[in-house]
């Protein structure tokens, strides 16, 4: 069975990695187009085109989806599968090229958490439980007939990256469940529920990742395990932007200031007052300082 993968993180070589190695005939790569980035603004490849050219793949990184010139050479291809993690959204006459259809890995438990950003916002929102769904696409986004879903907790001590390594493992594996099921030409195509109520997971930006201190301690901390490792958590402390990687919960409430203040003894202990309680401060980076433990941090910044 031939397949064309489709994806452009590191999230998505895993999964890509798992087809190779399991003797998958993944005859293309289609990933986004380099770009410069960095100080030197050098051009880098994505890390599904550094793969794929490792493994001798050929790679396709239109700027345009349906760019005729990239239909065709997709096309000339005569895929039977298409296999989508982390990609952007796909025309309809893309996903609707290949026979056998075309499936994504999406790292939600399908229906809850639609959108760019569903391991994070699924931290933030402090559930305890998330995982991974394999469903066909179809015109309206992330809402197609689920294949296959794979569970994962999501611990206390969890941020964002902790999960997306985890979930980036088990969605390798369920894709290459769901690619041998298709093959065999038995598997399930369930509906999304549409009787619930759903929680949305939207493109998060630097104004989304700001810091609401008004609110209760506990969602302030989820809040910060959601946005760490990137693209962080932040606030304005003296003057300049400080992104918070790493909180603790305490029960201590202090009254006597206002939320949002400070309280530290300058040495090992810095905490924000919330709607409720103290939060502390472990992991903080202040703009234009690398990122530091706060008794580093505490050493050299004078509040």
């Amino acid at each position: 069975m031939k397949i064309v993968f489709m994806g452009t993180p590191e999230f998505a070589v895993a999964s890509l990695r798992k087809l190779v190695e399991n003797g998958c005939e993944v005859v293309a790569v289609v990933t986004a187009p380099d770009k410069p980035s960095g100080r030197g603004l050098n051009v880098h490849q994505t890390p599904v085109k550094q793969y794929a050219v490792s493994q001798g793949i050929p790679v396709l990184q239109p700027e345009k989806l349906k760019n005729p010139d990239f239909l065709e050479q997709l096309s000339a291809y005569k895929a039977d599968l298409q296999v989508v993690v982390a990609f952007r959204m796909l025309p309809e006459v893309v996903w609707k090229m290949p026979a056998k259809g075309t499936f994504n890995l999406h790292g939600s438990l399908l229906p809850q958490y639609r959108g760019a950003a569903p391991i994070n916002w699924a931290v933030i929102n402090g559930d305890t439980e998330t995982g991974v769904t394999t469903f066909f696409i179809k015109q309206e986004i992330d809402t197609g007939n689920i294949i296959f879903v794979d569970k994962e907790p999501i611990h206390l001590h969890d941020n964002a990256g902790t999960v997306h390594d985890r979930l980036m493992e088990r969605g390798a594996n369920l894709v290459l469940k769901t690619v041998k099921a298709i093959e065999s030409g038995s598997y399930p195509q369930l509906p999304q529920a549409t009787d619930i109520e759903l929680r949305p997971a939207p493109k998060i930006f630097k104004e989304t990742c700001e810091i609401d201190w008004n609110q209760p301690a506990e969602k302030v901390h989820n809040f910060i395990r959601g946005l760490s490792p990137y693209p962080a958590a932040w606030t304005t402390l003296s003057g300049k932007m400080c992104k918070i990687y790493l909180s603790e919960l305490t029960d201590i409430e202090a009254e006597e200031i206002p939320t949002g203040e400070v309280k530290t003894d300058g040495k090992t202990f810095l905490a924000f007052k919330c709607a409720d309680k103290l939060l502390k401060i472990k992991e903080v980076q202040i703009e234009g300082k690398k990122k530091m433990g706060t008794e580093d941090f505490l050493r050299g910044f004078r509040l």
